[in-house]
């Protein structure tokens, strides 16, 4: 499918304020499920500098920096991207030892996703809710990946909170509501209770055809020996495939955030305002 996406972040000061550095994550990630076609980018103010890099876990980032004061930061993206996975399980699960779960990576690769790993215990309340799943799904990770999904899809209820960072996963497991980023954190930690590799990706939806404002999406990837990164989407109930675009990963949702920076100024106040045009086509 190709995406075309306009979007605008407006951060509006009620007072002059100093920028410092910020991290901007907002150019789609290149890589055999998703090409990128063109790609535009403006901040306003102008920063003096701009550096075009690859964060630690190789999703693209720009880092920008300021002088002088402003009331406000506009960062507006434009681009066009093609997503290329029209089946998300095509694929071969090579390694028995996570094939069935309790999932157990060999040492080396266990080593290289050590941050995607951590916390695996997580609660015991969110343990006993990732091994019910997988009780139900017999044991086996596909299965149980599939199921989790479903299961929070068809238990919890979807609300937009469009500021703050994710709940706690034991949070939105107690309150059976979330927005997609609570969801997505609640999918990871429930996968790592099961010994799976897991992190949150930030990016676009395909949604609702009818309307061309859409918010930002999250999810979650899975790293599945075989398939590499794949994709399941707990807000729709679904493994990701086309209707999916990515922009950034990280083991730490904050991580993934889609700019990063703070500001100095005596009292300022900040409110931020977004607008996202998106466009999708077979």
């Amino acid at each position: 499918m190709r995406f075309r996406v306009h979007h605008v972040t407006r951060y509006l000061y009620s007072r002059p304020v100093f920028l410092e550095p910020h991290i901007v994550r907002l150019r789609p990630r290149e890589d055999p499920l998703q090409r990128l076609l063109h790609f535009d980018m403006e901040l306003l103010p102008r920063p003096v500098g701009l550096v075009q890099g690859l964060g630690p876990e190789g999703s693209p980032l720009a880092q920008a920096w300021f002088e002088g004061l402003t009331e406000s930061l506009e960062i507006r993206t434009r681009f066009e991207a093609q997503t290329l996975c029209t089946n998300p399980f095509d694929f071969l699960l090579a390694d028995p030892a996570v094939a069935s779960l309790p999932a157990s990576y060999p040492p080396a690769l266990r080593k290289s996703l050590s941050g995607c790993l951590e916390g695996g215990g997580g609660t015991p309340e969110v343990a006993d809710f990732a091994r019910a799943v997988c009780r139900e799904a017999g044991g086996g990770t596909l299965p149980f990946l599939v199921g989790l999904a479903g299961r929070i899809y068809e238990s919890f209820r979807v609300v937009l909170r469009h500021e703050g960072p994710p709940h706690p996963p034991e949070k939105t497991l107690a309150l059976r509501q979330g927005s997609c980023r609570d969801l997505a954190v609640l999918f990871i930690a429930a996968c790592r209770c099961q010994g799976l590799a897991a992190r949150f990706v930030s990016g676009y939806q395909q949604g609702d055809a009818d309307s061309r404002e859409r918010p930002m999406h999250a999810w979650a990837e899975v790293f599945l020996p075989g398939g590499g990164w794949r994709g399941f989407d707990p807000t729709h109930g679904m493994a990701v495939a086309e209707g999916h675009l990515a922009l950034t990963a990280s083991h730490e949702p904050l991580e993934a955030s889609p700019v990063s920076g703070t500001i100095r100024g005596n009292g300022s106040e900040a409110r931020m305002e977004y607008r996202i045009e998106l466009a999708v086509e077979p």
